[in-house]
C-alpha cells in the first residue's frame, strides 16, 4: 500500500497571483509537459461573472456576510494539495478511476470545510504525479478563540452572546488538532485505492512546490557545473599535450646536439682514451626514454577523457529517449481510454435513457453518505434501510437515523431519491426544522431554570 499526500499551505495578502498563474497554467513549470495541459481540468464551477481562482477567492469573501474588517497581512485561502504515492497514483490511472478519485476528494473538501468555501479544485496530469489543487476559504462562524479564552479567565458574571458571527480566521480551521483530523479522514477517504495514513509523530516531510523546483534548478546547475568541469579538464589536458609536444621539440633539438657533440666527444675521446663521452650518451638515451613515456602518459590521458565525454553523451541521450517513450506511451494510453469512455457513454445514453438520470442519483446518494455498495442496491430498484448520519450539502449538516428506508422512484416522469413517499429534500428540511425546534424547547426549559 502507498501513502496519501495532503499539504496546505497559507496565502496571505490581497491576491494569491503566482500561485494563480502556477495552478491555471498561465505560466508553465520546467517539471510540466505542456503537450499533456489541455488533460488538466476544474472539478467546481465558477460563480457566474468570475473568470478565474483569483476572482473565486475574492467573491466567496465578499459574499460571505463578514462584518470585522480584513487586515492586509491576514490570510485569504489556504491552498490543498491532494494526492498519494506515485506509483499508486498511477495505478489509480490505469485502472480508469481517476474519476471516482477526484469525485471522493472532492466530497471529502465539501464535508471538511464546507461547499461554499471550496472555490476551486483543479486536477493537474501533466506533471510526474497526478494532483490536486483545491483552495479553500477559511470562513467560520461564532466566537474568537482568543476571545473566548479572555473571558474564561474574566470574573464577570455575564457574557457577550457570540451568535452566528461570520469570520475569517485560518488559525480555527488550521489547529494542530483539526490537522491530525483531517489527515486521519482523508486517509479513511482514500483507503479504497490502497492509500494510507503515514506514521504519525515521523520526522519525515512534504517537499514544497517551491522546495522541488529549487531542487530541480540545483540538479540542472550541478550538471552544468559538471560539464563545464569537463570542458575544462579537457582543456587543461589540451594545453598539457601541446605543452609535451614543445618539450619533445625541444628535447629532440637538444638530443640533436648531444648526439653531434658526443660523436666529436669521442672522436676526441679516442684521442686522448677518456670514458667521459661515453657516459653522456647513456644520459642521452635514458632521456630518450623519459619521453617515450611521457608520451604513452598523453596518449593514455586523451583516451580516458574521450571514453569519459563518450559515456556521458550516451547516458544523456539514453535517459531523453526513455522519457520521451514513457510520455508518449501515457499520452497515447489516455487518449485512447478517453475516446473509449466517450464512445460507451455516447451508446449508453442512446440506449438507455435512464442512464444519465441513474447517474446523478447514484452522486446523491455517494453525496449524503452511501457508500458504492448501498447506491448500487438502491439503482436496482430495491429499497435500502439505513442506519447513521447523512449529510446535506445544500445545510452544510449532519443528521443522524436509524432504521430509516430509503427507495429511488419515479416523480413525474423523473427518478428522485425518496424517503418513503417524501423527495430526499423535502425530508432534509422537515428534519433540521424538527431539530431546530427541539434545540428551541431545550433552550427555552434552560432558560426557565437560569436565574439572576
Amino acid at each position: 500500500m502507498g501513502f496519501i499526500s495532503l499539504q496546505f499551505n497559507k496565502a496571505k495578502g490581497s491576491s494569491d497571483t503566482r500561485m494563480s498563474n502556477h495552478i491555471d497554467r498561465k505560466s508553465i513549470p520546467d517539471n510540466a509537459d505542456p503537450r499533456r495541459t489541455c488533460l488538466n481540468r476544474e472539478l467546481v464551477e465558477l460563480p457566474e461573472g468570475v473568470a478565474d481562482r483569483d476572482g473565486a477567492i475574492t467573491h466567496r469573501i465578499q459574499t460571505a456576510g463578514i462584518k470585522r474588517k480584513i487586515t492586509a497581512d491576514q490570510v485569504r485561502a489556504i491552498r490543498v494539495v491532494l494526492s498519494g504515492t506515485h506509483g499508486d497514483m498511477m495505478q489509480i490511472v490505469g485502472n480508469r478511476q481517476l474519476d471516482n478519485w477526484c469525485d471522493d476528494n472532492l466530497r471529502w473538501l465539501n464535508m471538511q470545510f464546507g461547499k461554499n468555501n471550496v472555490v476551486s479544485v483543479v486536477l493537474h496530469m501533466d506533471e510526474e504525479t497526478p494532483h490536486l489543487h483545491a483552495t479553500v476559504i477559511p470562513i467560520v462562524t461564532g466566537e474568537r478563540r482568543k476571545a473566548k479564552s479572555e473571558q474564561d479567565r474574566s470574573k464577570r458574571k455575564y457574557r457577550k452572546k457570540a451568535g452566528d458571527t461570520v469570520r475569517l480566521c485560518a488559525d480555527d480551521v488550521l489547529t494542530r488538532d483539526k490537522l491530525i483530523a483531517y489527515h486521519d479522514s482523508y486517509a479513511q477517504a482514500m483507503a479504497k485505492y490502497g492509500l494510507q495514513r503515514g506514521v504519525r509523530g515521523s520526522e519525515a516531510r512534504h517537499t514544497t512546490t517551491l522546495q522541488y523546483y529549487r531542487e530541480l534548478k540545483k540538479k540542472n546547475t550541478e550538471m552544468v557545473s559538471g560539464l563545464n568541469r569537463l570542458q575544462e579538464l579537457k582543456t587543461d589536458a589540451e594545453k598539457e599535450l601541446q605543452q609535451v609536444k614543445n618539450e619533445i621539440r625541444a628535447d629532440r633539438l637538444k638530443g640533436a646536439t648531444t648526439t653531434a657533440v658526443t660523436n666529436i666527444a669521442e672522436s676526441v675521446g679516442s684521442l686522448f682514451g677518456s670514458n667521459k663521452f661515453k657516459l653522456l650518451e647513456k644520459e642521452n638515451r635514458q632521456l630518450y626514454q623519459e619521453i617515450a613515456y611521457r608520451d604513452e602518459d598523453i596518449a593514455t590521458l586523451q583516451q580516458q577523457i574521450q571514453t569519459t565525454e563518450n559515456e556521458h553523451s550516451r547516458q544523456i541521450l539514453e535517459m531523453q529517449r526513455q522519457h520521451q517513450k514513457e510520455k508518449t506511451e501515457m499520452i497515447k494510453k489516455h487518449e485512447e481510454e478517453v475516446s473509449l469512455k466517450n464512445k460507451v457513454l455516447a451508446k449508453a445514453v442512446v440506449w438507455f435513457p435512464l442512464f444519465r438520470p441513474m447517474l446523478r442519483i447514484e452522486k446523491l446518494c455517494h453525496s449524503i453518505g452511501f457508500n458504492a455498495e448501498q447506491s448500487a442496491h438502491l439503482m436496482t430498484g430495491k429499497p435500502l434501510t439505513y442506519s447513521g448520519e447523512l449529510y446535506s450539502e445544500e445545510h452544510n449538516l449532519k443528521i443522524k437515523v436509524n432504521d430509516t428506508v430509503f427507495t429511488v422512484v419515479t416523480d413525474k416522469g423523473k427518478l428522485v431519491l425518496a424517503v418513503g413517499s417524501q423527495h430526499i429534500g423535502d425530508w432534509f428540511k422537515e428534519q433540521i426544522e424538527k431539530s431546530n425546534r427541539m434545540n428551541t424547547r431545550q433552550q427555552i426549559k434552560k432558560n426557565r431554570g437560569f436565574r439572576l
